[in-house]
């Protein structure tokens, strides 16, 4: 049942996400108006999708804030990527750069405000990545960094990539942690879907300027409160 529910899925996701990726691609040669349209009825779809061919729930543990903060983010699934144009407000979404390569997709994403960081280039990532995230900022939309730096199978804790504590620094947001247990629901490097219910657990608002050892160990217990 998991494998053929997840095979409806891939293929009615993947064949109706074309028209979603095609409009953004026009919206960022012409509208900026469609382009978001686009990336956020993408979203949407994939919820729906989710909801309805995978038995997937989604539940939000906390509150959400409205305002521009720096959203630091347990990855454990693709799943979470694609839904934070539908969570948040013109989310800019910290990704790995390697997704900007995929045809269509790279040139609209990177219009929507989307961040690529080169975690192989070191320190000149993130300065790229700064002055990238410092547009976005002076456009109050919220960024969105996944601070592991991967995915991760639910229940591990790596330790924070360094980039995080140096965006914290330089940009100077407060910081809202999430929790989310996505991984229960699709082993990684599986290729199907378990029905459950996915829960983003709200962290506590952190304010701007603590020290690295103090930001780093709140944040890695707060998106890791689902873990136990």
């Amino acid at each position: 049942m998991f494998l053929l529910r997840s095979l409806l899925f891939a293929i009615v996701f993947y064949i109706g996400s074309v028209f979603y990726v095609v409009s953004a691609l026009v919206g960022a040669y012409t509208s900026t108006a469609l382009l978001r349209k686009a990336v956020h009825g993408w979203s949407r779809y994939h919820h729906f999708c989710a909801r309805w061919l995978l038995a997937i729930r989604t539940e939000v543990d906390g509150v959400l804030p409205t305002e521009p903060v720096l959203f630091a983010i347990k990855h454990e699934a693709m799943f979470e990527t694609i839904d934070m144009p539908r969570m948040f407000r013109l989310p800019a979404v910290i990704t790995k750069r390697e997704l900007f390569d995929i045809p269509g997709w790279g040139t609209a994403a990177k219009a929507y405000g989307m961040i690529p960081v080169d975690r192989e280039a070191g320190a000149s990532a993130l300065r790229a990545m700064i002055v990238l995230a410092r547009q976005m900022q002076a456009e109050n939309r919220p960024i969105v960094i996944f601070p592991e730096g991967t995915r991760v199978p639910h229940g591990e804790r790596p330790p924070l990539q360094s980039g995080f504590a140096g965006l914290y620094k330089l940009l100077g947001m407060p910081v809202v942690p999430i929790a989310v247990n996505s991984g229960l629901l699709t082993p990684k490097g599986k290729p199907w879907w378990r029905s459950g219910t996915m829960t983003y657990k709200v962290g506590e608002t952190i304010p701007p300027g603590l020290p690295r050892e103090e930001i780093e160990a709140r944040v890695h217990a707060a998106i890791n409160a689902l873990n136990g």
